[in-house]
Order: C-alpha cells, then sequence, then structure tokens
C-alpha cells in the first residue's frame, strides 16, 4: 500500500469533499443506532468511519493512513489490515462498510467474503464505476450479498444490503 502511505499527507485534500458526500448519501438509507457496532473496511484516514453515531471500528492496510485516523479520533478501534484478512470474528458487526475501496483489494472476492463473514445483516460496498474491475466487483457483490439498493452517484457505485 505504499500509494496511499505516499499521499497520507495529503490524502483528505484529495477526497475529504466527495467521501463525505458519500457517506452523507448513504445515511438517507442506511439507519445507524447507538449500540450498533460498524466496521469499515479501507477507512483511510477515517473520514467515512467517523460521521455514524455508533461503536466504530476501521481497517485499512496503509500504516500512515491509520496513523492520521488514530490521532483524529481516539474513541474510534482503527487496525492496519487488508480486506482479505480482517482480524475480527465471525458476524461481530451490524454493520459493514466499504466506501470507494474495494477496487483496490488485492483478491476482491476473497475481500468480499471476508466483508460478508464478519458482518450480520446491513452492508454498504461502494467502488469506483470506472473501474476497469467493475464487471468483476458488480458481479460478486450480487453472488455474494443481496442487495436492496443500488446507487450510481457521480464517482461511486453503492450497493446496499
Amino acid at each position: 500500500m505504499t500509494y496511499y502511505d505516499d499521499i497520507s499527507e495529503g490524502y483528505e485534500e484529495l477526497h475529504k469533499e466527495e467521501q463525505l458526500k458519500k457517506v452523507e448519501l448513504i445515511s438517507l438509507y442506511l439507519k445507524v443506532d447507538k449500540g450498533d457496532k460498524l466496521l469499515d473496511v479501507g477507512c483511510g484516514t477515517g473520514l467515512t468511519t467517523q460521521p455514524w453515531n455508533c461503536r466504530r471500528y476501521g481497517i485499512d492496510p496503509a500504516k500512515k493512513l491509520i496513523e492520521k485516523a488514530r490521532s483524529k479520533d481516539k474513541d474510534i478501534e482503527y487496525k492496519i489490515a487488508a480486506a482479505e484478512d480482517i482480524p475480527y470474528e465471525d458476524s461481530l458487526f451490524d454493520i459493514v462498510i466499504s466506501v470507494t475501496a474495494i477496487q483496490n483489494f488485492q483478491n476482491i472476492e476473497k475481500g468480499l467474503k471476508e466483508i460478508k463473514r464478519v458482518g450480520k445483516k446491513r452492508f454498504v460496498l461502494s467502488f469506483l464505476r470506472n473501474s476497469p474491475k467493475r464487471r468483476i466487483i458488480e458481479k460478486l457483490i450480487k453472488e455474494l450479498f443481496e442487495i436492496k439498493k443500488e446507487i450510481e452517484e457521480d464517482k461511486d457505485i453503492i450497493f446496499i444490503q
């Protein structure tokens, strides 16, 4: 993950506005209770983890992004980890989100299966709609999850279960 470590200082300047816009859109369809446990897979600096009012956890393989996330919010548990090897037990999370990260997974199928393994019934998955991996990502998401809502946003396709 050296690319994201390399851009960690300017990450939020590059992505903050668009990521918060996606969280705002997702919040129209995802109701979160204070007691819920939410995992953000590919959380970066925590932009998509912080806004939720519940018990929050985030993983990302980029060490410098996780360091930035940890420095901003001590109430969120952040771990350096890849989507393909999520360091949590089965069915631990009420909600699992992954916002604009799936196209970056080393093994998309394994990463999505891990997301499903640690989650219960509520998932929000998005990826860049211009990704050359779009077809395979859509196919796998539709095979592994029961999609209730599909949204084409400016830059992303968002799937909600």
